[in-house]
């Protein structure tokens, strides 16, 4: 697969071109690895997946025809990722698509050869996997569609959809969010120039999401700002499915004892 065209497929703001390799014969069966920090049966990551994989067939790059595809899901869950990380690069694939920072974190620990190309990681200059968006070097390359200063720009929307705020709860997941001090630089200022008090709030799990909001709605005039990841991709359906069981459980009628 020419490279212009994999960059070209996946649409975007782009840091490229990839370190070139060498010429492969044209026919050749053609191996991508892909490593997504979301769960397999996240339906927004397999939309992601769906639209690459109809992208490759409009480049008449077709599964089971002349290209096969190596598919990891992590789950957000680190280890999973560079345990996945190491699976992939020992397949020797012609290129690696990776989801998320932390995905992109472990793939490139294994390799400084293998092509990879990355989506949904925040600023991947400030974070040193690519030089510049305009000539990022070396194997890495891909689209970004957040950077840090959008930090700020999130107080801002709070006060302004809540001109009486004060405080501003932010959730983030350290190990899959290991960028949020970079977000933190334009989130503090800002906070401090529209006198919002800021109160972090560190999540690993369902129940710690839970205290986070239960802190926010305690607080007076507060809002909440919750720092993109992995993670909080994962999570963001699990509280409307705890409060849906909760709900079925209370819908079970209770057993009749007057019938024998």
């Amino acid at each position: 697969m020419r490279r212009r065209e994999f960059i070209t497929l996946l649409g975007g703001a782009a840091a490229w071109p990839l370190a070139a390799r060498a010429q492969q014969p044209a026919d050749r069966m053609r191996l991508i690895g892909v490593l997504m920090g979301y769960a397999e049966n996240d339906l927004e990551a397999r939309g992601w997946i769906k639209a690459f994989v109809q992208g490759l067939k409009a480049l008449d790059r077709v599964e089971g025809s002349n290209i096969r595809i190596e598919y990891r899901w992590a789950t957000g869950d680190i280890e999973q990722m560079r345990s996945d990380a190491f699976d992939l690069v020992g397949l020797r694939p012609d290129v690696i698509l990776s989801g998320s920072t932390p995905a992109l974190t472990a793939v490139t620990r294994e390799s400084r050869s293998v092509p990879i190309v990355f989506v949904n990681v925040a600023d991947p200059v400030d974070q040193g996997f690519v030089s510049s968006l305009a000539r990022p070097g070396g194997n890495v390359t891909g689209f970004t569609s957040l950077e840090f200063s959008m930090g700020g720009k999130w107080i801002e929307a709070l006060k302004e959809i809540s001109p009486s705020l004060a405080r501003a709860v932010i959730i983030f997941n350290p190990p899959t969010a290991p960028y949020f001090a970079s977000f933190m630089r334009s989130i503090e200022p800002t906070a401090s120039s529209l006198a919002v008090r800021l109160v972090l709030a560190p999540v690993h799990d369902a129940a710690d999401i839970e205290r986070a909001i239960g802190v926010a709605k305690n607080e007076t005039n507060a809002g909440l700002v919750v720092v993109p990841s992995a993670f909080a991709t994962r999570a963001r359906r699990e509280r409307p499915r705890r409060r849906r069981a909760a709900e079925q459980r209370d819908e079970v009628p209770p057993p009749d004892h007057s019938r024998p």
